[in-house]
This record gives structure tokens, C-alpha cells and sequence, in this order.
């Protein structure tokens, strides 16, 4: 019986002027890669604050919860007049007058697209211009006919939780 190699399966002895083989993984393109992991990952680690302040009115990007303590954001972070999208729960948080909190969903009752501002005391939907107000969540300009939904929340130690 004769037994037949396929050229690819056959080993090659050819090697890179450090000693290497040649065309293969080696030590250095490993620890390369690693190297730029690690550094990719402290990039992008630098990429994220604990800052979420903003102007008096406007929208503050706070894309993702507090996790720690389960808020989804602090009440110094919500101007007032304003407020703020947290993407990753699809709510709108908003401060119609001092002290006073509000949240309705982030999601326009229009075409379901989240809304991107909040500015000059109204919601507003990037999709259609559907805008909606910070005080109620009430459509204050179409084409969407109905208000966004409220959401329960509680304030507690300046840091805005859901309820």
C-alpha cells in the first residue's frame, strides 16, 4: 500500500533570518498581537468618564447605569430644563424645574426610533422631529400622537434609580 502526502501537509524546514518558520505563527507575531490587545484595551478604558456633566440645558450622554449602585444616573448630571438619554436603559431622565425628576421612555411613539436631544425643554426624535415635553412626556410637536410612557424612578443620595 502506498501512502500519499498532500503537499500542504508536509512540513517545511524554511525559516526567517531570526530562525523562525517561515509563513507560520511564531513567538513574536503572539506577543505582538498581545501587545496590541492590551493597548487597544486601555484606549478604549480611557475612552470612558464617570463625568457625565453638562451644560444647563441639553442633553448629558449617559449611555450606560451606574452598575455599582443600580442608578442610572446622578441628579447633578440632569440639568435643569434638560435632561439626559441613558441608551442603555432607553430612558430619558429629565429636570423640569429644580428638584424635580422625571423619566419616560426613550423610545418615540412615532416609528420607535430613541430619541437623540434634550433641549429647550423638549424631548426630541432625530427620525421625523417628533418632540416631546420634559414636564410630562407630552407631544408638544408631531408626527408622533401620543406621549412618551413615564417610567418610575426615585432619587435617593443624588443618584437617580429606577424604581
Amino acid at each position: 500500500m502506498t501512502t500519499q502526502s498532500h503537499p500542504s501537509a508536509t512540513s517545511s524546514s524554511a525559516t526567517t533570518p531570526d530562525g523562525e518558520p517561515a509563513g507560520g505563527i511564531n513567538r513574536r507575531r503572539v506577543l505582538g498581537g498581545a501587545a496590541v490587545a492590551v493597548a487597544g484595551a486601555a484606549a478604549l478604558a480611557a475612552c470612558g468618564s464617570d463625568d457625565n456633566s453638562s451644560s444647563s440645558e441639553g442633553t448629558t450622554d449617559a449611555s450606560m447605569t451606574n452598575t455599582a449602585s443600580g442608578a442610572l444616573t446622578d441628579t447633578a448630571s440632569v440639568p435643569v430644563g434638560g435632561g439626559v438619554i441613558i441608551e442603555a436603559e432607553k430612558v430619558v431622565v429629565t429636570q423640569p424645574t429644580a428638584g424635580n425628576f422625571k423619566a419616560f421612555s426613550a423610545i418615540c411613539t412615532h416609528k420607535g426610533c430613541t430619541v437623540s436631544d434634550v433641549t429647550d425643554g423638549e424631548i426630541i426624535c432625530p427620525c421625523h422631529g417628533s418632540k416631546f415635553s420634559v414636564t410630562d412626556g407630552s407631544v408638544i410637536n408631531g408626527p408622533a400622537t401620543k406621549p412618551l410612557p413615564e417610567e418610575q424612578i426615585m432619587v435617593h443620595d443624588g443618584q437617580v434609580m429606577p424604581a
